[in-house]
């Protein structure tokens, strides 16, 4: 148990009405009578060193990673990394590499195809290789990573240009994060990220930006079975192109750079030939820059969209895209994605939050109200929670598309929705004799992901039957939760049970919910 789960563990146990002397007798109580053994001591303290030890490695490859990917794309090629390894010890450890590489592909199928290192990626290959190497594994993991430090060098004006990118990269993600479930401040993060880069790093081009993601066409599937519908795009563009839809079988680059996996760079659009250019209105010889279309991938390297720029505003002569710009666009495609997904996993867990609390409500009459509260991270215990769901006695929801945010020093009568985050078990109080238990949703690693914050009014406990509906819909929504999870994980493929979850592809997330009800339904029977 941490400090917190302790606390809160003692705080549910001897509830609010106890006296003073009671808790200080339960104090004295659990002092004399909780011994730790050496045996128990010792294991402790190894857990603990192996984690420092695992948390201190990741720390020491993440930096690796950082130093080989300059221009924060995000993946390193995994043909240079091997290279560079194939001449660890003059060549002595080929053999241990190639059965590296071979478990590696194995693990991530998708690599023999694209061939590029995400850092987890990364770190599980000098681990598979070193695993390979006789001796202590831990010591040929440090020989490695002092060999590939030494083997790339980067100048002071890289560092730098490295460094600002990352801090670009990291806004996107910490928009998404902190977004609720809205993709509007990620697309904003996107745009301000690729116009600072710009200005910083680009030679003063005036660029602009658009992010299309792949939909099925249900309208005109001989069209193609596909389409790219454009969700954003940098203001000048706005009237053209938001909103807008490319098919197939229209005039375009974007399919091919989808099919191939790859960017495609146009240095020159006017005698390409095949540009389809979406303001009619722009005289043919103004029809002129460098025009750039990066697939956006998932986890899995699968092509969900593309992320498009342009220099048609630019008229000058050296307006076309340079290496390190389209390295770092990548970066950018790879920093959207992390975010994209992310806000689709908070969009899955709300999903099931919905679904879960529309089987609860018939079955709980005794319940006034829930609220459903999603963790926005923030440093250390600087976290805020965003108010998502509002369901009333009747179980009519809100479901709020900007919602109200809680810091934990303006929010003095709702602490124990913090205390129910940082203990991440369940916490029961009461407030203006209004009893309430707040329920947390934990992500994989156990850490608060969301909350339900259930008031049962004035009565202290819910009747037998519908305390047992309530821990069943609890148990099932965490169930459900940890598979949306899951699937988000690089090497995890989706596990699908029911038949609607294959349809059209699409994995309903409130179908995961009832997939687990009926589940244990079976087993019961």
């Amino acid at each position: 148990l941490t400090l917190p789960q302790f606390v809160q563990l003692m705080d549910n146990f001897v509830g609010e009405d106890i006296s003073l002397p009671t808790v200080k007798r339960l104090t004295a109580f659990i002092k004399e009578k909780y011994k730790q053994t050496e045996e128990e001591k010792m294991k402790l303290l190894e857990k603990v060193h192996r984690l420092s030890h695992v948390a201190q490695r990741k720390q020491l490859l993440e930096a690796l990673f950082e130093k080989w990917d300059s221009n924060a794309c995000g993946s390193l090629d995994l043909e240079e990394v091997a290279a560079v390894l194939s001449t660890f010890k003059g060549g002595k450890g080929k053999q241990a590499l190639m059965k590296a590489k071979e478990h590696l592909c194995s693990r991530y199928p998708q690599l023999s195809k694209v061939g590029k290192l995400s850092p987890k990626a990364f770190q599980i290959f000098l681990e598979l290789t070193a695993s390979e190497f006789s001796g202590n594994e831990d010591e040929a993991i440090d020989n490695l990573v002092r060999f590939l430090t030494t083997s790339v060098e980067r100048s002071g004006k890289e560092s730098l240009q490295s460094s600002a990118r990352r801090k670009w990269l990291q806004d996107i993600r910490q928009a998404a994060e902190s977004s609720g479930a809205s993709m509007e401040p990620v697309y904003k993060a996107v745009f301000k990220a690729l116009s600072q880069d710009v200005e910083a790093h680009g030679g003063d081009k005036r660029i602009s930006a658009y992010i299309a993601l792949l939909e099925e066409n249900q309208l005109s599937p001989e069209q193609g079975q596909v389409l790219l519908r454009y969700g954003a795009c940098s203001a000048d563009n706005a009237p053209y192109v938001l909103n807008q839809v490319l098919h197939r079988d229209m005039r375009g680059v974007s399919f091919a750079a989808i099919d191939q996996g790859k960017p495609i760079h146009v240095p020159r659009v006017q005698l390409h030939g095949n540009i389809h250019f979406w303001n009619s209105d722009r005289p043919v010889e103004e029809r002129k820059g460098s025009f750039l279309v990066l697939p956006l991938h998932d986890a899995r390297w699968r092509v969900f969209g593309i992320l498009g720029l342009d220099t048609l505003q630019d008229q000058s002569e050296k307006s076309i895209f340079l290496t390190h710009e389209i390295t770092f666009y990548e970066g950018v495609c790879h920093a959207f994605s992390k975010g994209y997904h992310h806000v689709c996993m908070r969009e899955n867990v709300l999903q099931v939050a919905v679904t879960a609390l529309d089987w609860l409500y018939p079955r709980t009459p005794s319940i006034h109200n829930v609220t459903t509260y999603l963790v926005a991270p923030g440093k250390d215990k600087n976290y805020a929670l965003c108010k998502m769901i509002t369901t009333d006695n009747t179980g009519q929801k809100e479901i709020h598309s900007s919602p109200v945010v809680l810091l934990r020093e303006e929010n003095l009568l709702r602490d124990y929705l913090f205390k129910c985050t940082d203990s991440s078990e369940v916490t029961l109080t009461s407030v203006y004799e209004e009893h309430h238990i707040a329920v947390p949703l934990h992500d994989l690693s156990r850490q608060t992901l969301g909350i339900f914050d259930i008031s049962i009014g004035q009565q202290k406990k819910l009747p037998p039957q519908e305390q047992k509906n309530l821990q069943k819909m609890l148990k099932m929504a965490q169930a459900a939760c940890s598979e949306i999870l899951q699937r988000c994980l690089e090497e995890t493929e989706p596990t699908q049970v029911l038949e609607a979850e294959h349809v059209a592809n699409v994995r309903h997330a409130g179908i995961v919910f009832h997939r687990f009800m009926l589940q244990e339904l079976r087993e019961c029977v």
